[in-house]
């Protein structure tokens, strides 16, 4: 993959760093005025869609890895407390493991109603559960907090899902929202707003939720007055030709 490097203009200067969740980050200090955030690249796909495992089996509490740990905890916009008894009364009985994980992306496809006239930045899972409709990002939410009530990991992703191998989408093009569970000996991609494995799915930051992956966090006033996502499927070259 080409880098994906921002574009900042008017040009500032940047510290940029890793997070603990390992996402790359900038901080600037923006002044009065317009300020254009842009950037582009060309990513390399192997064209397989998301990998699916039925037999993943889900850990014992005491057996998952430590750093797993802080994903089975409630978050800014995944309140556990308040969708616990719900977890269990829904999917307390389903064998654990893939099964578990599954039927709680069927359960949550069911019961949101996309629409990209629901958004709401402040909508938490419970909302998202209660109001039964929104976005990707309460797909994504609603499920990874059904998923840490029944005790497994689940992390908040989001990044880039163009319409490869699936009827072209008219509507305008945007980031999108999935999550990874911990299975077995590794983190599985789930999409409860698709149901269904992808192609093309590139990665742009991981966390607890939307607070740790947010495109931009501003501490004092700011105005979004424009935002447009673009990616386009470059056709393989065929060997021996550029």
């Amino acid at each position: 993959m080409n880098p994906d490097r921002i574009r900042l203009d008017p040009p500032l200067p940047a510290n940029t760093y890793h997070d603990s969740f390992g996402n790359f980050c900038h901080v600037i200090r923006a002044g009065k005025g317009r300020l254009t955030m842009s950037t582009a690249f060309v990513a390399q796909d192997d064209g397989r869609p998301d990998a699916v495992a039925p037999l993943a089996s889900q850990h014992p509490l005491e057996e998952l890895p430590v750093d797993t740990l802080i994903f089975l905890l409630g978050s800014r916009y995944c309140e556990t407390d308040r969708l616990m008894n719900t977890a269990w009364s829904r999917f307390g009985k389903l064998p654990k493991g893939w099964p578990l994980v599954q039927a709680i992306c069927n359960f949550v496809h069911e019961r949101i109603a996309f629409g990209y006239e629901h958004a709401n930045p402040t909508r938490t899972a419970s909302d998202a559960y209660t109001e039964r409709r929104g976005v990707c990002r309460d797909f994504a939410h609603l499920a990874v907090t059904l998923c840490r009530c029944m005790n497994v990991p689940a992390r908040y992703c989001t990044g880039y899902l163009g319409d490869i191998g699936v009827p072209p989408d008219a509507a305008a093009m945007d980031f999108s929202a999935w999550f990874e569970a911990y299975l077995g000996d590794r983190w599985y991609t789930f999409d409860a707003r698709h149901n269904t494995p992808r192609i093309g799915r590139i990665l742009m930051a991981r966390g607890r939720d939307a607070t740790d992956v947010a495109i931009v966090t501003s501490f004092g006033p700011c105005t979004m007055v424009g935002f447009k996502v673009v990616t386009e499927e470059i056709a393989a070259s065929t060997p021996g030709k550029p």
